[in-house]
């Protein structure tokens, strides 16, 4: 699977002393070595001399919705490399730019070329391309490109490889959403390894798969960033989910404003509205409850919660809503039996 994305960007890329270099999710050139993109870029000029260079053109039914006035960017075909036992396929922009997908070991680039190229030339001619002159708007553009296309692997090459093999299930696809430092991270370690620790996550800037296997089936659980910069990218990755968790963090009342205003942007778009929603109302444990009435105490919480946040209006779809502490483990195999009930329902 796809597990990193970079972008070279340079008037000269024989002059490596000013070649602007980005990437995501990791920055790649603290864990390489330094002539690694001098060899990316012979690599992938050496593959266009050997006969594999093709500009990108509108024509046949794969590029008709793109029809333009104008074409600001040339993109040629992908070419495979591995440069120093990395997987990779490359592009040129301009021949200015290069933009690199690193893969895992076993996988074939060649499975992406098509999606790469396409969502590339999409992406940067059309009437908001990006122009590369800041670093936000880079960033973006990498983000932006590499959920599209670590979704069309997830989605589309693994469940292809799936069935190849006569594998008896297909992953139930699990939108993992919320605003930043309500503990989506901490959940999806908890669910993968039973463990917990207060200092294990910081706020991140990446999305990530995890995937579980649980008794009544495969889970794939997207986990999106909560910072506000990146929110706009929770449209990209909730295309074809089976079930959306939205979390809060029930202890930081200052938060419930911004969250509740950034669920309802999500679940009020039209295109969601048969995808079931399970409300995660998180960190109970640091409400620091009275043990003999906590039942009650935690009713009258629901409610005022059910009232701020007007969760009612939800009428008509399938939605659950439960309190969980991950740090204590409080409900948290709850929100797998309820994906499984749901999913199974809807």
């Amino acid at each position: 699977m796809l597990s990193n994305i970079f972008l070279l960007k340079g008037n000269n890329f024989d002059d490596l002393n000013h070649l602007d270099i980005y990437s995501y999710p990791f920055d790649i050139s603290k864990r390489i070595k330094d002539d690694f993109f001098k060899k990316v870029i012979i690599g992938h000029e050496e593959g266009c001399i050997s006969g594999e260079k093709e500009k990108k053109k509108i024509s046949g039914n794969t590029s008709q919705k793109y029809i333009l006035n104008c074409v600001k960017f040339e993109i040629d075909s992908p070419i495979a490399q591995n440069v120093e036992d990395l997987n990779l396929f490359t592009v040129s922009i301009n021949s200015k730019m290069i933009i690199g997908l690193m893969f895992d070991e076993e996988d074939n680039p060649y499975d992406y070329a098509e999606i790469f190229q396409e969502l590339s030339y999409e992406m940067l001619n059309n009437e908001k391309f990006c122009n590369f002159e800041d670093e936000f708007e880079i960033e973006n553009f990498l983000i932006t490109l590499f959920i599209d296309i670590r979704r069309y692997g997830d989605e589309i090459i693994q469940k292809y490889h799936e069935i190849a093999f006569q594998s008896s299930e297909i992953f139930t696809k699990v939108f993992l959403f919320g605003i930043d430092d309500v503990g989506k991270s901490s959940l999806i370690r908890r669910l993968k390894t039973g463990q917990f620790n207060d200092n294990y996550f910081a706020p991140t800037k990446k999305f990530n798969i995890e995937y579980l296997q649980e008794d009544d089936g495969q889970l794939a659980i997207w986990d999106m960033p909560g910072n506000l910069i990146l929110r706009k990218n929770w449209l990209n990755g909730i295309q074809d989910s089976n079930i959306l968790i939205y979390m809060i963090d029930i202890a930081n009342q200052m938060s419930f404003k911004e969250s509740k205003e950034e669920f309802w942007k999500i679940v009020n778009r039209g295109d969601i509205k048969d995808i079931p929603i399970i409300i995660v109302a998180n960190k109970v444990d640091l409400l620091h409850l009275d043990h003999q009435n906590r039942d009650q105490q935690l009713e009258r919480a629901k409610r005022e919660l059910m009232e701020y946040f007007q969760f009612k209006l939800l009428y008509g779809r399938n939605w659950d809503f439960f309190f969980t502490s991950v740090k204590t483990n409080y409900n948290v195999l709850k929100i797998i039996d309820s994906i499984f009930s749901m999913t199974e329902s809807n």
